[in-house]
């Protein structure tokens, strides 16, 4: 009886422990039910999606994810470039909170919480897949990523254009991940192809003939294609919230915009919005929605909590078939005001209604036109606009007001003054702007400009030249264009020009932090060590978290024989960036360099360990490669080093060291005819850029080796 009874009490006490627990587990198990996936293209209009419209591009696989979720048609960023753009999204607040305004000279600030590092607390794992350069880790939104692979190999970013990598890379290497987590997950991939240059690889460029950017399009639905299929194949949509958007358009000519970050039309701030999960029943939504509607959306849809600074909406209502509450939509483009000093441009959508403050105020009724073809600012009372501006502002300006460029802590200011780092030189900062300031007043020059990067990146180098020397002749101020005429100067090896249209550039614009830094680099590059060491130390007191700098500073002092202060350049640059092969590179030449001089052994294995490290992260960096080879001759390690030598000439035939560097090895292993052909190829190609004592040393090896094998020609 006792037996029966205490079993009774235990079935009861069981029964209630699962009754209590129940609820939490259930609770539990639907906050980590579904993984999310994040999906941005870089430059994507939403016209030219074929779920969007018929007219353009043909996006198969985009298409069926909006068949089986939700389409927003009137989708918004609050601002026309890439980095401002993510970090609307992330951190799910406008740029008047995190203070994030443009691609230069803004980090993400670690004070704030992304969306990544909610999700890690919450027990996701993370991970990051980003196609190019301006979403680089150095620009913070590596934070709460577990892993942020943005390895883009070996190259520097140039003026023209961004380093990029193409979608289907982008997806591979997100599948790796995929392929090795335990749910739930959020992955974020990022493809940059749409953004100029338009150059899409077969077949899409034959198939889509003159419309470069369509086909770019087209490819980039291909590559997700893959990622969609593995999705599906997995079984992985059953439990898996997918968000696809843009950081924003492009303009393609409409109001005389060539590309996108200059105006704030609909042409280059409106994206597309896919919104798919599980349950979700399809549809298309009109009611205007913004990008800082992502981060609550989120939460709401996998039911973990919303932090409370977050600025945008959760879009669940609207899944749900109801509607949002009216408000104003924030938007910004001061990427002009940044870089040029003109005039800002912000404004608002509300509904159905546009205002866009500026020196030329403009107004537009979106309904009747979307395309913003009819300025009405004349016929309303712009002040009743300008006051509502003004308290949207107010209300999501970060509380304290604080400055959101990248600043240098007090440990970081004192190391850099002791070195003689810092100078009290500050930017003068405009702050009365009238109509010869407005953006369309200027629109000409900035049209000029995009001219001459289109005739650079057509090869009409001469034609680039003459457009970018007839803005500096109008616009002194207009700092981009002395540091691209010297970018096509040195192209054309015209060293000298380079140098001197950027002393120019610096003088008009003696706080320009671009003309410093192009300055610096030309500088190495010509051998004026001392000099470029003192503009690029000029430069970091403005920006210290430029690995580019500090690499180019590390070279010069190289150069000029101060290997310590080289090695802690290049160190620099490793903890801004470790995944920067060139600063490894450089490192492990700065270890060669001191084990040729000293025959110590432990530099030797530093330089080794540091060139297989730029190969690691880069295995088509021939400039590695050389670097290796070169060690493992100094060593006598002569087969290791022409494996090395040979390595680079066939990932870059016209690369000069190695193939002299080969014609001396095959001379030293007796095979004399290859050493011949080397040295003749080196010859043909290199010579001219000789000194007249190399010259003459070429000269006489080769007339030597000629003698030996009796070829007399």
């Amino acid at each position: 009886m006792r037996r029966k009874c205490r079993c009774k009490i235990l079935y009861i006490f069981l029964l209630c422990l699962v009754t209590v627990l129940h609820p939490l587990a259930q609770a539990d198990s639907r906050s980590t039910k579904f993984n999310l996936c994040l999906i941005t293209i870089d430059t994507l209009r939403p016209d030219r999606l074929s779920c969007y419209s018929k007219d353009h591009a043909i996006t198969p696989n985009i298409d069926k994810l909006a068949e089986r979720g939700v389409l927003f048609t009137r989708a918004f960023a609050h601002t026309p470039t890439t980095l401002p753009s993510h970090t609307n999204i992330f951190l799910g607040t406008t740029p008047l909170h995190h203070g994030v305004h443009d691609n230069s000279n803004f980090v993400v600030d670690e004070d704030f919480l992304t969306l990544a590092e909610h999700l890690k607390k919450r027990g996701y794992s993370t991970a990051a897949f980003v196609g190019a350069f301006p979403l680089d880790s150095r620009f913070g939104l590596t934070q709460g990523f577990d892993l942020y692979d943005d390895n883009y190999g070996g190259k520097s970013n140039q003026e023209f254009s961004y380093v990029e990598r193409r979608a289907e890379v982008v997806v591979e290497k997100a599948l790796r991940w995929l392929k090795a987590q335990k749910n739930p997950w959020f992955v974020w991939v990022h493809c940059f192809d749409p953004h100029q240059r338009y150059d899409p690889p077969e077949p899409f460029k034959t198939q889509y003939g003159g419309h470069s950017y369509d086909g770019e399009i087209a490819y980039t639905d291909f590559a997700l294609g893959k990622f969609f299929d593995y999705l599906g194949s997995e079984n992985l949509l059953d439990n898996t919230v997918i968000i696809f958007t843009a950081d924003h358009g492009e303009s393609l000519g409409q109001h005389g915009e060539k590309t996108h970050g200059y105006f704030a039309y609909n042409a280059t701030i409106r994206v597309p919005l896919i919104i798919s999960y599980p349950g979700i029943k399809p549809d298309r939504i009109e009611q205007p929605v913004c990008h800082t509607d992502i981060f609550p959306s989120v939460c709401d849809i996998i039911e973990v909590d919303k932090p409370s600074h977050l600025q945008g909406l959760s879009l669940l209502p609207l899944l749900k078939g109801k509607k949002l509450p009216e408000r104003l939509i924030y938007f910004e483009s001061l990427y002009p005001f940044y870089t040029r000093g003109w005039a800002p441009l912000r404004g608002f959508i509300q509904n159905n209604r546009k205002f866009i403050d500026s020196p030329i105020p403009e107004f537009y009724d979106l309904e009747k036109d979307f395309d913003e073809l009819e300025n009405l600012a004349l016929t309303k009372d712009i002040k009743i606009y300008e006051n509502s501006l003004e308290r949207l502002i107010e209300e999501q300006s970060y509380a304290d007001k604080k400055e959101r460029r990248k600043s240098i802590n007090r440990e970081t200011l004192q190391k850099l003054r002791s070195l003689g780092y810092i100078t009290d030189h500050q930017a003068p900062e405009k702050t009365v702007f009238t109509e010869k300031d407005d953006l369309k007043t200027l629109l000409p020059y900035q049209d000029k400009l995009m001219a001459a990067i289109k005739a650079y990146d057509g090869g009409r180098l001469e034609e680039s030249i003459k457009l970018l020397e007839e803005i500096i002749a109008e616009r002194k101020d207009l700092s981009q264009a002395y540091s691209y005429l010297a970018t096509v100067y040195k192209e054309q090896r015209k060293l000298k020009e380079a140098l001197e249209i950027l002393r120019k550039g610096l003088t008009n614009n003696p706080s320009d932090y671009k003309i410093m830094e192009t300055y610096g680099i030309v500088l190495t590059e010509v051998g004026e060590y001392h000099k470029a060491v003192e503009i690029l130390k000029n430069a970091l007191s403005y920006i210290d978290y430029d690995p580019e700098i500090w690499n180019y500073l590390g070279v010069a002092y190289w150069k000029k024989g101060d290997f310590e202060h080289a090695r802690d350049a290049f160190t620099k640059v490793l903890s801004i960036d470790g995944n920067y092969p060139i600063a490894f590179h450089n490192l492990g030449s700065l270890y060669l360099s001191q084990y040729i001089k000293s025959k110590n052994d432990k530099n030797f294995w530093n330089a080794i360990l540091n060139f297989k490290k730029a190969l690691e992260l880069d295995p088509n960096y021939a400039e590695a490669y050389n670097g290796l080879g070169t060690a493992y001759g100094q060593a006598g390690r002569m087969e290791a080093a022409i494996h090395c030598w040979e390595r680079a000439v066939e990932l870059n035939p016209d690369y000069g060291f190695p193939l002299y560097n080969l014609g001396l090895a095959y001379l030293i292993q007796g095979d004399k005819g290859k050493a011949l052909m080397c040295l003749n190829k080196y010859k043909r190609e290199h010579y001219g850029y000789l000194s007249g004592k190399d010259k003459a040393k070429l000269d006489d090896l080769i007339e030597k080796v000629n003698k030996i094998t009796g070829n007399h020609d």
